[in-house]
């Protein structure tokens, strides 16, 4: 696979500057893995494919011409959103995650790479959007979990006419399914399902583009416990 014909196909075009903070996370996320459990995915093409470039595939669902706010839940090793910062450094984002250890490596990685748009804070979402409740123009999630679950933890830090997309493998429209009540429940309405697959790879992937439309009631979003326990 070539990166940069693959992000050409985009829309991206990386200078040499991009081209080598995307050596040095590489670099840094291996080197850090051998001590903290970030990725089971370590050889190098491989890493490029399926976290690097799956992260840009959510280009597809954005409007990169003007300056927002994206909020990435549970972020883990700083998929999608380092790689955007990486891309766009007019986006403006903010990494959450509950685990401690991954925001101190993600803080000390966006310092190495000289990323200035990227702040990374631990916090659980739930708790998070007691703060930022309906603040961001785009939330994103990557793999995290099940959409009916991840639909009361995003949408809920969603302003009103803006996106909640989540990255899902090939059990999207299926999640998709289960997940619509909860959705509507919470002020999102589904405005696109886009399928691609990566270079090499059968399985298709799905990004859901969830617009909110309506403010999130405000007995929302629950515990987690409880969410994870009684979904919508």
């Amino acid at each position: 696979m070539n990166f940069h014909n693959e992000l050409e196909k985009l829309g991206i075009v990386l200078d040499e500057r991009k081209t080598k903070q995307f050596e040095e996370y590489y670099q840094r996320l291996i080197e850090v893995n051998q001590v903290m459990n970030l990725t089971a995915i370590t050889e190098k093409e491989a890493v490029y494919r399926k976290h690097f470039l799956d992260s840009l595939e959510i280009v597809r669902a954005l409007d990169n011409k003007d300056r927002y706010t994206l909020c990435d839940v549970g972020s883990g090793a700083g998929f999608p959103s380092v790689p955007l910062a990486i891309v766009f450094e007019k986006i403006d984002v903010t990494i959450i995650d509950a685990l401690n250890k991954r925001i101190t490596f993600l803080n000390d990685l966006v310092q190495k790479l000289e990323i200035s748009n990227v702040k990374a804070t631990h916090a659980r979402a739930e708790d998070y959007a007691k703060e930022k409740r309906e603040y961001f123009d785009v939330v994103t999630a990557r793999a995290v979990a099940r959409l009916n679950i991840l639909a009361e933890l995003c949408l809920p830090l969603t302003k009103v006419g803006g996106f909640f997309i989540a990255m899902k493998g090939s059990s999207g429209k299926e999640e998709l399914l289960e997940a619509q009540q909860a959705i509507e429940q919470l002020g999102g309405k589904v405005q696109n399902i886009i399928e691609f697959s990566l270079p090499d790879e059968e399985e298709q992937r799905q990004i859901l583009v969830i617009q909110k439309i309506k403010n999130t009631p405000t007995k929302f979003p629950r515990n987690y416990n409880r969410i994870k326990e009684r979904p919508l």
